[in-house]
């Protein structure tokens, strides 16, 4: 069933907050993971919530300006997008992508569960945590809630992972089937992924369960990370995700779910040249890809010298060198630009397809133009295509043609932004860490309702 926005009153909620509630977060160390995440947690802070977090030393900066005490990585490796090729030497020659994702998988993820466990555990013996809310990839997930008996929230920071009868595989990047045909070829794919294209992974997940007397009764990875949850709370709404008559009965929407913005901290991003172009374009490919041949170089190829205005955010990605290469006016290039001070001026969003960027977008009614297949960029990049929400290339190297061309006609055809406004409009409906905080105050009033015998066993010990 999928649920509708909740009118909840924020009196109701204060006046029966549960005293002394304790909320240890989790994540895997990348942004994307991280970065959503920190709405809900000074959500809680501000409502008289202990609130820690356990996640790499990479993220104590921020923490630290976050006010949020900070856990790091002991047992579990440090390891991250930048340094995984080091730590693994051997993922650099793997040129099958699926031998790759399989790797990836089980290194990245799979394995790092029992070691997030671990240091899990070690937190507790200090931080007696009500609850661990963690992003949806998190691996110690089945960890903690079968072996502590402490609830886990997961929160879902990508497009929803769960297996459905209605859809292909996750991953492949394939829209709903249409017809008989299309189920039964979907039908397949299934079989395909679970028994041959997966088999390393799900393998290695089954060993690693199997040593705490965990049974994935045949689920894959993410599957289970759902149905372990005791939530899955799933950033974006309806309108943004293919329709499945099996929807998990633990995944609640919760409205597009981004970044933690304190007031006043950071000065507001402006320049005249806002209001001297009748077009303006903003491009990035986000803070993880530092190729920026891939799509920042075409875009800017496609528009300099032209009557648009192109903003170009590099994550920090030769910045400098792009400055020199392009100094035409009618450019702008800089490490980081907040998107809130941009988007109100833009008329389309080139983008790879980052979930936050893109849901950020969208609610600033911008037709979008995506490129890029990695990291689950290509199922993002598969559904705004599906909704005709602007256009998606299908690839991760446009050509300048292919942008220019793409960009005239989500600007000429106004069914891109008529579609983009209702699913902004749709997006406005929900309050999503109001909507949060709510779901996870109903799991922690029937935990202290239920107080298991197990739990008190770890309480008292």
């Amino acid at each position: 069933m999928q649920n509708k926005s909740i009118n909840l009153d924020l009196n109701y909620l204060k006046s029966n907050m549960p005293p002394g509630k304790r909320v240890l977060m989790a994540c895997v160390p990348a942004d994307g993971h991280f970065n959503p995440l920190t709405g809900i947690a000074k959500q809680l802070q501000s409502n008289g919530y202990d609130v820690r977090w356990y996640v790499s030393v990479n993220y104590a900066g921020k923490l630290n300006k976050l006010q949020i005490p900070h856990y790091p990585f002991h047992k579990a490796m440090e390891l991250t997008a930048d340094n995984v090729n080091q730590a693994f030497p051997e993922r650099d020659a793997i040129k099958n992508p699926v031998k790759k994702l399989n790797f990836d998988i089980i290194n990245f993820f799979i394995k790092r569960g029992p070691e997030y466990f671990a240091d899990i555990q070690d937190i507790y013996k200090t931080f007696r945590f009500d609850m661990v809310i963690a992003d949806c990839a998190f691996t110690a997930i089945p960890f903690i809630s079968e072996k502590m008996n402490i609830p886990v929230v997961s929160i879902g920071v990508f497009p929803l992972t769960e297996k459905s009868k209605d859809l292909a595989p996750n991953g492949l990047a394939l829209t709903p089937a249409k017809g008989i045909f299309g189920k039964i070829k979907h039908s397949f794919l299934h079989l395909l992924a679970d028994h041959l294209l997966f088999r390393q992974a799900n393998k290695e997940m089954k060993l690693v369960l199997a040593k705490e007397g965990i049974e994935t009764n045949n689920m894959n990875l993410f599957d289970l990370l759902i149905k372990k949850s005791a939530l899955l709370l799933q950033s974006g709404t309806p309108g943004f995700e293919y329709k499945r008559s099996d929807l998990g009965r633990n995944i609640r929407y919760i409205g597009p779910l981004l970044p933690y913005h304190s007031p006043g901290q950071v000065a507001s991003w402006f320049d005249k040249r806002l209001h001297e172009y009748d077009k303006v374009l903003l491009v990035t490919q986000g803070t993880v890809e530092k190729n920026v041949s891939k799509l920042l170089q075409p875009a800017l190829e496609a528009f300099k010298d032209t009557d648009a205005l192109l903003i170009v955010t590099t994550g920090g990605a030769q910045t400098q060198e792009l400055k020199a290469k392009y100094p035409q006016k009618n450019i702008i290039i800089e490490d980081f630009i907040r998107f809130e001070d941009v988007m109100p001026y833009a008329d389309a969003y080139i983008t790879n397809g980052g979930y936050g960027g893109v849901m950020l977008g969208i609610q600033n009614r911008l037709p979008l133009i995506v490129a890029g297949e990695h990291e689950g960029k290509n199922e993002i990049n598969a559904r705004i295509g599906y909704f005709n929400l602007g256009i998606n290339l299908k690839t991760e190297t446009p050509t300048p043609l292919q942008l220019k061309a793409a960009v005239d006609e989500v600007l000429a055809n106004n069914q891109y932004k008529r579609n983009v406004d209702a699913l902004a409009n749709e997006f406005g409906q929900y309050d999503p860490t109001i909507l949060c905080q709510y779901y996870i105050e109903r799991i922690l009033k029937n935990k202290q309702a239920r107080k298991p015998l197990q739990e008190r066993r770890l309480i008292e010990n």
